[in-house]
């Protein structure tokens, strides 16, 4: 089992969540979230199939995941976030959407993996957009790290892939050091640097919400290669 760190990435901020919300939480819950116990999931058993697999970790509002999960229902999907309001979106989109192929962890996202995931369970895992930290006393809060990136590496299947986006500079370098620097992980780009923005990814509410102040974006993908 891979070290858990203690310093989190996340604070739980008291977001509002709507009255739609707060009942998918309660309602919907029970047909596409996954309680967090620490033990091992069985991703058979939980779709009730064996297939490919996809796993995004903080899916913000579902933007992303919700728009994957229905136009490829041969994938199973994984979505996990803390914050309640976006997993009651997801929840109400699951339902409107009868996204079989979808389930929602609502919890830390290094213990999730850590406990709960099998090595080589993801063909792909997607990382779009985390909280840049961006104050120098708070970089040590930045999911991105060296420990994080080996254990991201193990959860992918060989040949798996591992994307990542940021609107913030200094965290993209951050993210390029050590993806570059791990040794199961073989870039994507020709240079080992940036890619170009994947089109299945949308463009998020973080994503706006950086254009409008005028932050660039840079895209990261790397290969497992062993």
């Amino acid at each position: 089992m891979h070290a858990r760190r203690p310093i989190r990435s996340f604070v739980l901020r008291a977001g509002r969540v709507t009255a739609a919300q707060e009942r998918a939480l309660v309602e919907l819950w029970p047909s596409f979230g996954v309680e967090f116990d620490g033990r091992p999931l069985e991703l058979d058993a939980l779709f009730g199939r064996p297939a490919p697999r996809c796993l995004e970790i903080g899916f913000g509002t579902g933007e992303v995941i919700g728009a994957l999960a229905k136009a490829h229902p041969e994938i199973d999907h994984v979505g996990v976030e803390v914050h309640r309001a976006g997993v009651g979106r997801l929840l109400l989109q699951a339902q409107q959407e009868a996204l079989a192929n979808l389930r929602i962890i609502c919890h830390d996202a290094v213990e999730v993996l850590a406990s709960s995931i099998a090595d080589e369970s993801f063909d792909s895992i997607l990382i779009f957009f985390p909280d840049p930290w961006h104050k120098k006393r708070h970089h040590k809060r930045r999911l991105i790290d060296a420990s994080f990136m080996e254990l991201l590496a193990a959860k992918l299947t060989i040949g798996g892939v591992l994307r990542l986006a940021t609107d913030w500079q200094a965290y993209a370098e951050q993210m390029l050091s050590v993806g570059n620097a791990c040794a199961r992980l073989e870039s994507l780009s020709a240079d080992r640097t940036y890619v170009e923005r994947p089109q299945f990814r949308p463009a998020t509410r973080f994503e706006r919400r950086g254009a409008r102040l005028g932050h660039g974006v840079w895209d990261l993908a790397y290969r497992k290669a062993k």
